[in-house]
């Protein structure tokens, strides 16, 4: 008694393309009136060369099952197919008399894929197992498509004596896959042109907000010029000073908007190389050729809210440094250093001059004017010794794009 189901089916059969008919888990299995119906149909399976008769659970596989399958001679002239069970024929319309001794190719028409087809024709031709959606036509003229498995059997010696194929009918498949498909061509067209819009706006946006910035630094500059009229009509050396210090904000305010009307970015300010240039307008226009001014900056980003209110601080430092730390014509060095640290930016601002006393600072317009507009662009400004001279250390947040 054989044991197994390889016992049954003999070591000649190709495992691979028969196991098919056992893996497949929804096999069903004809009622008793219908195998009647396939009575004619049992001599053919003699053909494989296979004596297991009527009990060949093969044999039984091939006939019974509801999936479409049929089974080629290649030894024959075009390979032609000499078995076919009721399932193929009912997925086809053809009679099994009008399939048996013709070649598979014919169930294609004028859509088959050329390519799918030389893909299963490159497979017989070397003697492979393929698997290919491919568009068949039945004798009605209508479509399906078919999800075809071809296996070549060997027997003993590793000789090809049949091709075994099994199909399944995918059309609702294929069609879903095809919906799904054009839906989503569909929605990449909308998304490119809402992309377009969103970019034409922001396009819009740009140009509107540069012309904003630079009206806003040609009013600044307007307004600059009026105050140094001023200050030259002016005899008190104090109020004369004051309006000074006023001009040099509404210049620093100015040079902010000037770089953010030539940004390509609209949303973001490159404080690093702000702060590298008014460093060196402030020391250039302070008359000052004893101060020595070095720089070690790299750019720095940071949201352009923000740009005017820091800006404007590190215009106080540079101008409270010249001012404190290089008083009554002393010479000296001024340092500037922008980095990046902890996820912050840093700018640290340094002389060589004599120190500011804390009670000192803390009585001053600068220090109070810093201190507010730290809090608005969420900084921190501190006060160190620099043995000798003074150091003011501010930190800030990056952009989080950078």
């Amino acid at each position: 008694m054989p044991c197994s189901i390889t016992d049954w089916i003999g070591p000649a059969r190709n495992q691979r393309g028969l196991a098919l008919f056992f893996q497949v888990r929804d096999v069903l299995w004809y009622s008793p009136e219908e195998l009647v119906k396939q009575s004619d149909d049992w001599h053919l399976t003699d053909i494989l060369d296979y004596e297991h008769g009527r009990g060949d659970p093969f044999a039984a596989a091939v006939r019974a099952t509801r999936m479409p399958m049929v089974i080629t001679d290649p030894a024959q002239d075009d390979n032609p197919i000499v078995f076919c069970n009721v399932a193929f024929q009912t997925l086809t319309g053809y009679s099994r008399a009008e399939i048996i001794g013709r070649n598979c190719r014919f169930l294609q028409g004028p859509d088959s894929d050329a390519g799918a087809v030389a893909k299963v024709r490159e497979a017989i031709d070397a003697g492979h197992d393929v698997d290919v959606d491919i568009l068949n036509y039945r004798k009605d003229g209508s479509t399906f498509w078919n999800a075809l498995y071809l296996s070549p059997v060997r027997d003993q010696g590793g000789a090809i004596r049949f091709f075994f194929a099994s199909q399944m009918d995918v059309t609702e498949r294929v069609e879903a896959q095809k919906i799904i498909s054009d839906q989503k061509h569909l929605v990449e067209q909308e998304v490119e042109r809402r992309t377009a819009d969103l970019r034409r706006a922001l396009e819009a946006k740009t140009i509107l907000l540069h012309e904003v910035d630079h009206r806003v630094k040609n009013n600044l500059t307007m307004i600059g010029s009026l105050l140094r009229l001023q200050v030259r009509t002016i005899d008190d050396p104090v109020v004369a000073s004051r309006l000074g210090s006023m001009l040099e904000r509404v210049d620093a305010l100015a040079t902010v908007h000037r770089q953010l009307y030539q940004s390509h970015d609209i949303t973001l300010f490159d404080l690093g190389t702000f702060a590298q240039s008014l460093a060196i307008d402030v020391v250039g226009a302070s008359g000052r050729d004893d101060i020595r001014l070095r720089i070690d900056a790299q750019p720095l980003l940071v949201d352009a809210a923000n740009a005017s209110a820091l800006g404007l601080i590190l215009n106080e430092i540079l101008t409270n440094a010249i001012k404190h730390g290089f008083a009554d014509g002393r010479g000296g060095c001024l340092t500037l250093s922008v980095e990046r640290e902890d996820g912050r930016g840093l700018i640290r601002i340094c002389d060589d001059g004599p120190g500011l006393p804390a009670a000192k600072r803390t009585r001053s317009i600068g220090t109070a004017l810093i201190a507010r507009l730290a809090s608005q662009a969420n900084a921190e400004a501190e006060w160190t010794g620099n043995n000798p001279g003074t150091c003011v250390t501010i930190t800030f947040p990056r952009s989080e794009t950078t």
